[in-house]
């Protein structure tokens, strides 16, 4: 419950609302949450996963997979009409078109690799009425993990006053989806979604890595540029170095910004991990999903759309406000 915005937490507060603490690791603790007098559900839907970075395989496998397979074992056993997994998207294989459910897959990060795993599980439950999505990035209000990490980076180097570097190009494919049409995606697909199906859920903007650094040097008044790919795949001979070096020069500048404006804890960070600079492309086909009826609200990232993330962190004291000035 902790950094919850005002909204997020009426939500919880509301009457038609029961919230349960629950460590879904545990077989027994899962069994406790999914308790309930009338003895089902119509709907499961499994948001739950670790999302912090830079912990070891065993903590991911616990907190991705272990979790799921408990949450869908025990879901089973209630007979929900329909049991929804969000999955990831980073996990096809390069292709020269955006990817479809069917495509090769070959997962780029950890979480991936594991929903993957999860995937499979639930495919082998057939008495279990499933569908499973993979989002693009999902960014909006309360995000720390999709598109957060390079606003931040942006704030960095308004504080330094200094040009900022990208790895690879303007180019690399990273496709979103806003997070409210992430959530109308699950509800269609309660409800309009064909068992035992995938799929992709992406917005129709096309983003790329130019498109989202565009928008954030605006918003913070700073320049930028790319290394290229010869540069950066001289770096990438060496990425756990090149890494470290990222961060090194980013963490001081931003706790200095932090504390300028008597910030004294904040979950947001500028730390990279590893995974977000490879040279992978994101670009997802949503066809399948458009072709049951369903259409997003919030089209493309935009300008406003990342003010609204700053401005509500800002708002709960999070993000130092001088670095919009």
């Amino acid at each position: 419950m902790a950094w919850l915005n005002n909204a997020h937490k009426e939500v919880y507060e509301h009457p038609a609302v029961e919230f349960k603490s629950a460590n879904l690791i545990n077989p027994a603790s899962c069994k406790a949450a999914f308790e309930h007098p009338e003895g089902s559900f119509d709907f499961v839907i499994n948001l739950a996963a670790e999302t912090k970075i830079n912990l070891p395989d065993c903590v991911y496998e616990e907190g991705i997979l272990k979790l799921s397979r408990n949450c869908a074992r025990e879901a089973l056993e209630h007979h929900p009409k329909r049991y929804i997994e969000i999955s990831a998207g980073n996990m096809y294989a390069e292709g020269k078109k955006p990817s479809q459910e069917h495509c090769p897959l070959d997962p780029w990060t950890v979480t991936a690799h594991l929903k993957l795993a999860v995937e499979q599980d639930l495919g082998e439950m057939k008495d279990l009425d499933y569908v499973i999505l993979r989002p693009a990035i999902v960014y909006g209000i309360a995000d720390k993990h999709g598109i957060v990490p390079r606003i931040l980076v942006g704030a960095v180097y308004k504080h330094l006053k200094e040009t900022m570097k990208l790895l690879w190009t303007k180019d690399l494919k990273m496709n979103t989806v806003h997070v409210s049409d992430l959530c109308r995606a699950i509800w269609h697909l309660c409800l309009h979604g064909k068992s035992g199906e995938i799929y992709n859920v992406v917005d129709c903007g096309e983003t790329t890595q130019g498109k989202v650094t565009d928008i954030i040097s605006e918003r913070f008044s700073i320049s930028h540029g790319y290394w290229g790919t010869t540069a950066s795949l001289f770096a990438k001979a060496d990425m756990q170095s090149v890494v470290e070096q990222i961060n090194e020069k980013h963490l001081a500048p931003w706790a200095e910004a932090c504390l300028k404006d008597s910030i004294t804890n904040t979950p947001l960070s500028p730390y990279l991990c590893q995974e977000l600079l490879f040279d992978r492309n994101l670009s997802l086909d949503g066809s399948k999903l458009t072709s049951t009826g369903f259409t997003c609200l919030v089209p493309e990232i935009t300008k406003e759309r990342i003010s609204e993330i700053i401005d509500d962190y800002v708002e709960m004291g999070l993000f130092p406000r001088s670095l919009l000035l």
